[in-house]
């Protein structure tokens, strides 16, 4: 009847009152205003009845998967990543090996180093491959797989580097003296004769000097042009192939355009001299600096260079101040391994300077000795410990280049705060 009245109008409809100020009362039980009890009930109940179909598990099931680890070697107990101990793998690699070379000695009857060691360290990735996996889960055996083999690379690149210095250092040290070094090849078949490789490092420095002095600044300049001047140019294509070429020269081949080529400009000067050998390098080193030097200054980004700009800089010091300044640390870099590169160099070097046994002071009068040459000929005359004595003195002058150019490279490098 209320309702009825309600819709005829003949009692007033009374406006929502909230909760607390005289109004009605909000249902008990929670139920929210304006829905109905019946639907709650039903909602209630589907609830209910869905929680009891959840299968439950077992409390001993429970406390017995409360220690093991996931698929992802997750510790359920302590919800942290299981790893293994360590050194646990270089404990794994030498238990292989040692077994390995057990098996080898006693059931194959031999003791080939490489074939345990290559069998031995197979049988410690399969190890390592189960253990990993049941322990640390897939994702966390998937690191430790690919941590290894990563290591592994690593040992077998530096353990031919080490091997050769020290053989290197081994074999020198007998022949390392003052007289070795400050000495020449002069008179060596007299009787208490001391010959020594003090020519050799002269001629090498006095060389490889001049080869820096000119393929440097020519091979930075032909780099500058080509990113800065004419960057997609049909000329710089021209340029970059020719450099492209030249870097794909073999060194004997540079060494008898040397030849002829000094000959033509300069025929007084004689069939071999230091010069020769300085042009040879030269056309060795020159596309190294060149290849180098693109790729540094195209590292730099536009916007130094349009900042630059922006200021009112000239082009020209925007190279030198800004471009250049910038990759002046990759530049260095490059222009060492450059010249490391043609320091070694022996072939171009036969053929233009030559291989004297005294002391030669000057580029353009007569042949002059460095130290490739003088191994190889120490080498031809069955003089061992002297060639690898010009050996080691060889690798100290390239590791004492490589010294001066992080030095400088970390002078000169952008200050970042």
């Amino acid at each position: 009847m209320a309702n009825e009245d309600i819709a005829k109008g003949s009692i007033p409809e009374s406006e929502p009152t909230a909760p607390g100020q005289g109004g009605a009362m909000p249902p008990a039980g929670g139920e929210q205003p304006g829905l109905p009890t019946t639907a709650l009930a039903e909602t209630a109940a589907n609830d209910k009845v869905a929680t009891e179909s959840e299968p439950k598990p077992a409390a001993g099931k429970r406390a017995k998967d409360s220690g093991k680890s996931g698929s992802d070697g997750v510790d359920f107990r302590t919800g942290t990543l299981k790893r293994l101990p360590k050194g646990f793998s270089l404990g794994v690699l030498i238990a292989c090996w040692l077994v390995t070379y057990l098996l080898f000695k006693f059931a194959f009857k031999t003791e080939s180093l490489v074939g345990i060691a290559v069998v031995g360290y197979l049988i410690f990735l399969v190890i390592m491959r189960i253990v990993s996996y049941q322990v640390e889960g897939k994702r966390g055996g998937s690191d430790r797989m690919a941590g290894i083999v990563i290591a592994s690379a690593f040992v077998i690149a530096v353990v031919p580097l080490i091997s050769l210095l020290w053989a290197v250092v081994q074999n020198a040290i007998p022949a390392m003296s003052y007289s070795f070094l400050n000495n020449s090849m002069v008179g060596m078949s007299a009787a208490g004769a001391q010959p020594g490789l003090g020519h050799a490092v002269v001629g090498t420095l006095i060389i490889t000097g001049t080869t820096a002095l000119i393929a440097i600044p020519l091979g930075i300049l032909t780099a500058v042009y080509l990113v800065e001047y004419y960057r997609g140019g049909w000329f710089g294509k021209v340029v970059t192939f020719l450099v492209d070429i030249m870097t794909g020269i073999p060194s004997i081949v540079a060494g008898l355009f040397a030849a002829a080529f000094v000959g033509v400009i300069a025929p007084g000067l004689g069939h071999r001299n230091g010069l020769m050998g300085a042009v040879a390098l030269v056309v060795l080193m020159t596309p190294i600096v060149v290849r180098n030097t693109e790729e540094m200054l195209r590292i730099v980004s536009d916007e130094l260079r349009e900042a630059s700009y922006a200021l009112g800089v000239t082009k020209s010091r925007t190279i030198v101040k800004v471009v250049l300044r910038t990759a002046l640390p990759g530049i260095v870099s490059g222009c060492v391994i450059a010249l490391a590169r043609v320091i070694g160099e022996s072939a171009p070097l036969m053929i233009t300077a030559s291989s004297p046994d005294g002391f030669n002071y000057s580029l353009v009068n007569g042949p002059v000795m460095t130290l490739p040459v003088f191994v190889y000929s120490m080498f031809q005359r069955g003089m061992m410990e002297y060639a690898w004595g010009g050996a080691l003195v060889l690798v100290i002058i390239v590791l004492v280049l490589n010294l001066i150019a992080r030095i400088i490279a970390k002078v000169f490098a952008p200050k970042t705060r």
